[in-house]
This record gives C-alpha cells, structure tokens and sequence, in this order.
C-alpha cells in the first residue's frame, strides 16, 4: 500500500476521517443575551422535570441531570456550569423545561457592569 501523495484534504475526503473525529462535537446548548437578561437553552433529552437540578451561586449557574432506566440497566448524567459576566438579579432567575429543552432566564441587574479589570499589554 503506498502512502497518499495527493494534497492532503484529498486523503482525508476520501477517509471521511474528520467528519468521524469530530462527530458528536457539536454544542448541546445555546447563550445569549436579549432584553437585559441572559437566555440559556440547554438540549436534555429523556429527562424528566423532577431528575434535573438548577443551582445559582456567585456567578455561576450549575446545571446537573440524572435519569436511571431500571429496565435496560442504564444510567444518563449531564453536568455543567456556565460563568456569568454581569450580575445577575437572584431572585428573577426562571427555567422551565419543556421538550427536552432546559431554558434558564437569567436577568441582569439594572446597572450591572461586567466585573474584570484591564490588562495592560506588554511590549
């Protein structure tokens, strides 16, 4: 078998090699921010409302989601957290869960900056 001499995205078309590698790679949810707050979408199919657990703590929304299926012997997790960069009203966070979507409305807090500081560069 001789090596591929063509240029190498002819070699790795006619594998399918990265289509394969990054398959599944895609994100399982979508951020965005509109009307002053942040819209967090989270796909979390096969899950009911009650095994899905939604925590705020200094910034940080933590999502975590566990489904046992006793008949096939299968246990689903999902765990992540998202960092917020403004701050965020505690008391008006809303997620609701409906067609195996998780959607989280995070309001910012009128007048919220981002938190940070500069960096200067050096060169």
């Amino acid at each position: 078998m001789a090596l591929p001499t063509g240029p190498t995205g002819s070699w790795f078309q006619s594998t399918d090699l990265p289509s394969r590698l990054f398959e599944g790679s895609r994100s399982d949810y979508e951020l965005y921010e509109e009307d002053d707050e942040f819209v967090l979408s989270v796909e979390l199919p096969g899950f009911d409302p009650e095994e899905i657990d939604v925590a705020w703590d200094d910034g940080v929304l933590n999502i975590a989601a566990e489904h046992e299926d006793d008949q096939r012997g299968e246990r689903k997790t999902y765990h992540r957290r998202f960092r917020f960069p403004k701050t965020v009203d505690d008391d008006e966070i809303a997620a609701r869960y409906n067609n195996g979507i998780l959607e989280v409305r995070l309001p910012v807090q009128t007048g919220a900056t981002t938190r940070g500081k500069q960096i200067e560069v050096e060169g």
